[in-house]
C-alpha cells in the first residue's frame, strides 16, 4: 500500500469517527430541552447537576420577575414583588421556548466553564490576558469597546453568581419571545403595550455582553486567530470565536465544550482553521483525559466545516 493510499484512509478513517461521534452528539443535544423542562419541573437533577438546574431555574424566574414588574409598574402599581403564582406560571410560559430554555441553559454552563478554567489554569472570570491586551490597544475605538466589555462580563459573574438575567442581555429574537409568552400569561390590554413599549425603548443589543463579544471579535479580524486559545481569550472570548470561525450559533458552541460534544468540538476547532497541535492544547485545557483523533491535521477546514453544517443544531421552537 502506498503512501497516498494510507493518508487517504487515515482521513476516512478520522472523517468518519468524527462524524459517528458527532451523530451521536447530537442525538444528546436532540434531549436537552426536554430533559431540562422535565427535571425543572420534578426536581429530580441527576442528569443535569444541581448546580446547572438551579442557575437554569433561578434565570428563568427572574426573567419573569423582571417582566411582571414592568407590567406592574406600567399600571401604576408599587407591588414589592410580584405574586408567586404569576412568576411560576410565567416561567413555565418561558420554559416551552427550546429556544430561551437552550439560551440560559448555554448561559449556565458557560459560567460552570468559566469557573472551572478559573481553578484549573488560574485564568481571570473577567480580565483574561487578551481582553488585557485589547484594552491597552493604542487604537481608541478598540481600547474603549473592550473596557465596555470588561465592565459587562464582571456583570455577568455578578448576575451568574444571583441567578438573574437581566432583560437586556437576551437577544432580540429571545425578548420578543419573552414579551409574547407575557402576553399569554396576563391579558392586560393597553398596560402591556405601554410595558413592552418602556421596555424596548431600553433594549441595546449591541450593547449587551454578547454584543459587546462578537464587535470585538470581529473587529479582530485575522488576528481572532489569538482569541481560539482558551488560556489566552478567556472564556467568553473563546466562546464567541469559535462560534464565529466555525459558523455555528453561539450557544452550540458552548455545547460543544461539555462532555459528549467532543467531535462537535473538534471538527469546530479544525473549521476555525486551527492546526492539530493547537486543537490538542484546546484539549488539554477542557478535556485533559481526551484524545484528538488521529489524523485530524489532514482534515480540511472547509470539509471539517461542511460536516458541522450536515449536522443537527439546536431546536428554536
Amino acid at each position: 500500500m502506498n503512501d497516498g493510499t494510507v493518508t487517504t484512509d487515515r482521513i476516512e478513517s478520522a472523517e468518519t469517527l468524527l462524524r459517528d461521534e458527532l451523530a451521536r452528539g447530537d442525538a444528546v443535544l436532540g434531549t436537552v430541552a426536554p430533559i431540562l423542562r422535565h427535571l425543572l419541573v420534578n426536581d429530580d437533577n441527576a442528569i443535569f447537576g444541581d448546580e446547572i438546574i438551579a442557575r437554569v431555574r433561578g434565570m428563568t424566574a427572574d426573567v419573569a420577575r423582571q417582566l411582571l414588574h414592568e407590567l406592574a409598574a406600567a399600571n401604576g402599581d408599587e407591588l414589592p414583588d410580584p405574586a408567586h403564582g404569576d412568576v411560576e406560571r410565567l416561567s413555565a410560559a418561558l420554559t416551552r421556548s427550546s429556544a430561551f430554555l437552550g439560551h440560559v441553559h448555554a448561559l449556565a454552563l458557560e459560567w460552570q466553564l468559566t469557573e472551572r478554567m478559573e481553578a484549573r489554569l488560574s485564568l481571570d472570570p473577567v480580565l483574561s490576558p487578551l481582553l488585557q491586551a485589547l484594552v491597552g490597544s493604542r487604537d481608541e475605538t478598540t481600547s474603549a469597546l473592550a473596557m465596555k466589555f470588561l465592565a459587562a462580563q464582571a456583570r455577568f459573574g455578578q448576575s451568574q453568581r444571583r441567578m438573574r438575567l437581566p432583560l437586556n442581555e437576551l437577544s432580540a429574537d429571545l425578548l420578543h419571545g419573552a414579551l409574547l409568552a407575557l402576553r399569554t400569561v396576563k391579558d392586560a390590554g393597553e398596560t402591556m403595550n405601554a410595558a413592552e413599549a418602556t421596555i424596548r425603548s431600553r433594549y441595546d443589543e449591541g450593547g449587551s455582553r454578547l454584543g459587546l463579544i462578537a464587535r470585538l471579535v470581529t473587529g479582530m479580524g485575522a488576528g481572532v486567530v489569538a482569541a481560539l486559545a482558551i488560556g489566552h481569550a478567556g472564556v467568553a472570548i473563546f466562546l464567541s470565536a469559535l462560534a464565529h470561525t466555525s459558523g455555528q450559533e453561539r450557544d452550540l458552541a458552548v455545547l460543544s465544550t461539555s462532555d459528549g460534544q467532543i467531535a462537535r468540538l473538534t471538527l469546530a476547532l479544525r473549521a476555525a482553521g486551527l492546526k492539530s497541535q493547537t486543537v490538542e492544547e484546546q484539549f488539554v485545557a477542557l478535556h485533559p483525559q481526551a484524545a484528538v483523533p488521529d489524523g485530524i491535521d489532514r482534515l480540511g477546514t472547509e470539509r471539517a466545516a461542511s460536516i458541522l453544517a450536515m449536522s443537527g443544531g439546536l431546536s428554536r421552537d
